[in-house]
């Protein structure tokens, strides 16, 4: 007799490896009640699914989309800044050296919309955007801030937007997981990014890749079984769950949750594995997300791999451009002309992905949301060569799936600093986007340890002025 169901789980599961009892726990039906049938929304959707572009450690607001002619005016001006990280860091404001952006301005599209030189390929889709000019959130430290981002919460342990989203809609594709992140940072949050907290394991984002590991190598971990053949592994399933039945005790829900999971992995692997498969695209869509060239190779197979697994019908699917260190990717504050790099990585890519979606009619239902977790101050650090970090204004932009296009909502301060217009929190942009995929985020609620949570605790707005 095995000891206990982690040791008939281990020792038993060896036909798919341990794949099912970590991120692919997606089939645990007897737990979420059928969890991931597709679901009736609260009301009428405008969009089935979201990509989430993350920028990782914050592109500085005032570098790319948030133009300020005073910057250019007062450039190297002294003057006395009291900020959320200023204030943490000193217990006061202090004076500071304004810095003019590093990249030149100018009007695109037809809306005439302002945007800077970082970003001459997204540029050209301008009129597809809807930037929010007055975001603000929680957290002046990356951790705090990303785990805001992801989760709602800077410290709890709390379920990932991904997952939340999973639990409302169910899955539309049952051979996927219904939520997964490409890449995705071992730092700063980590798993809890994309993890279920105290949902059912069936909603836990699936990661393929992670930071650091070059794209063309990030896969599914175990999701070929290069021992067994079909066959073997029909056999080996119908035995799992038979000795799974016979194990286990009135109400006792683990063990038919993954077996359940391992029944996905079965599908997965005749499902997975071709879906991220990017051989078969032709050599004008790989030209199209800058795959081949050695600087946007990388982010390209991301974002492309993200536009399949949408085809796909994944509900939440997350392409993250950062890294694995304590000053992940865009946080700048020494260097800023590394933003220029970062930004020749993603550019072609994300307009790339812009570009297909919009071809194929996939933007119509698609929400791509683009930003980081904060953005950047509009003074100098460091010897005048970067720039801090600043959750009190910063800007993010949408595009499809029924917001409006070419459109621009709120604003910060003269100096890109605060948000003072249209101001809209990190809770108002969840709630938004929740209502955009048809949830209530008054509604989306889930009892634990005898409360009600959800994604925007007891906050957030939906803004109704973006909504096409």
């Amino acid at each position: 007799m095995f000891s206990s169901r982690r040791s008939f789980l281990q020792t038993s599961g060896c036909g798919f490896g341990w794949l099912a009892a970590s991120a692919l726990a997606q089939k645990q039906a007897m737990a979420a009640g059928g969890a991931l049938l597709d679901k009736q929304p609260h009301h009428t959707a405008r969009a089935k699914r979201i990509i989430f572009l993350f920028m990782q450690g914050g592109v500085s607001q005032v570098d790319s989309y948030d133009y300020k002619p005073r910057l250019l005016r007062d450039d190297q001006k002294v003057i006395d800044i009291a900020d959320a990280r200023t204030v943490a860091k000193t217990g006061k404001g202090s004076p500071q050296r304004l810095k003019k952006p590093l990249w030149e301005f100018a009007q695109h599209g037809e809306t005439g919309r302002w945007a800077s030189n970082l970003f001459p390929n997204i540029n050209r889709h301008v009129d597809d955007l809807c930037f929010l000019h007055g975001m603000h959130t929680e957290g002046v430290a990356h951790g705090p801030a990303t785990l805001f981002l992801h989760t709602g919460t800077t410290s709890f342990i709390r379920p990932s937007m991904g997952s939340w989203v999973l639990y409302g809609l169910g899955a539309e594709n049952e051979n996927l997981p219904g939520f997964m992140t490409l890449s995705p940072s071992l730092g700063n949050g980590g798993p809890r990014n994309y993890g279920n907290a105290f949902l059912p394991a069936v909603f836990q984002g699936t990661p393929v890749g992670r930071s650091g590991l070059p794209a063309k190598e990030g896969n599914i971990k175990n999701i070929t079984n290069t021992i067994w053949t079909p066959e073997q592994q029909r056999k080996q399933m119908e035995l799992l769950r038979s000795l799974g039945g016979h194990n286990m005790a009135p109400g006792d829900q683990e063990i038919e949750a993954v077996l359940e999971s391992y029944e996905l992995a079965a599908r997965m692997q005749n499902n997975a594995p071709g879906t991220l498969d990017l051989s078969g695209e032709t050599a004008d869509t790989l030209n199209l997300y800058g795959i081949g060239d050695k600087v946007t190779d990388n982010f390209g197979r991301q974002c492309l791999m993200a536009r399949r697994l949408a085809e796909q019908g994944v509900r939440y699917i997350q392409v993250n451009y950062g890294d694995n260190s304590n000053n992940p990717a865009w946080d700048q504050h020494s260097n800023l002309p590394k933003h220029g790099d970062h930004a020749a990585a993603v550019d072609k890519p994300i307009a790339g992905l812009l570009s297909d979606l919009k071809q194929r009619g996939l933007l119509e239902d698609t929400i791509v949301w683009w930003g980081g977790e904060f953005g950047r101050t509009p003074y100098a650090e460091r010897n005048g060569t970067g720039r801090d970090h600043n959750p009190g204004g910063f800007t993010v932009w949408l595009a499809g799936g029924g917001v409006k296009a070419g459109y621009a909502h709120g604003s910060t301060d003269e100096l890109g600093h605060m948000a003072v217009d249209g101001k809209v929190h990190m809770h108002d942009l969840h709630a938004t986007l929740l209502h955009l995929l048809g949830l209530d985020h008054e509604k989306l609620i889930f009892n634990h340890a005898g409360r009600p949570f959800r994604l925007t605790d007891v906050h957030g707005h939906v803004v109704n002025e973006i909504l096409a």
